[in-house]
């Protein structure tokens, strides 16, 4: 069992702290890493929109970034009803690092929530085919 408070009160502070002049979209993120640390992150937009940076993976970098190897819970806080989701990129990335059963917690600012894991926002993420890309 999880215990969203710190993780939803992290993403909530990091969405606010957001840049979104494009979208004004903004995003907050927060991650709980398997060292029991928190790391969270805000979406930062650009001009050259392939370049904005998601508060998902903004903080899981910081996560790997200070130590962590894998997630074990991600809180995501937007303005959004219902709940914003992750991109497809960020689930991609989370699906390499985390486990199908990774916790996604899902909330806005009205206090709406939606629990899911992984595999139910990414039931088949992209897998290398056996033997290929593994050479490090």
């Amino acid at each position: 069992m999880t215990d969203w408070k710190p993780l939803i009160a992290a993403a909530g502070a990091a969405r606010e702290r957001s840049h979104a002049p494009y979208s004004g979209f903004g995003v907050g993120a927060a991650i709980l890493m398997d060292d029991g640390s928190l790391h969270a992150g805000c979406n930062i937009e650009n001009r050259s929109y392939g370049a904005t940076l998601c508060a998902e993976r903004m903080a899981l970098g910081a996560g790997l970034a200070a130590g962590g190897q894998r997630p074990r819970a991600v809180a995501v806080v937007a303005d959004a009803s219902p709940p914003a989701r992750p991109c497809g990129m960020c689930l991609q990335v989370l699906s390499e690092l985390g486990d199908p059963g990774l916790p996604i917690l899902l909330a806005n600012l009205e206090g709406e929530r939606e629990e899911l894991r992984l595999q139910d926002l990414l039931p088949q993420p992209f897998v290398l085919p056996p033997g290929r890309g593994q050479r490090l």
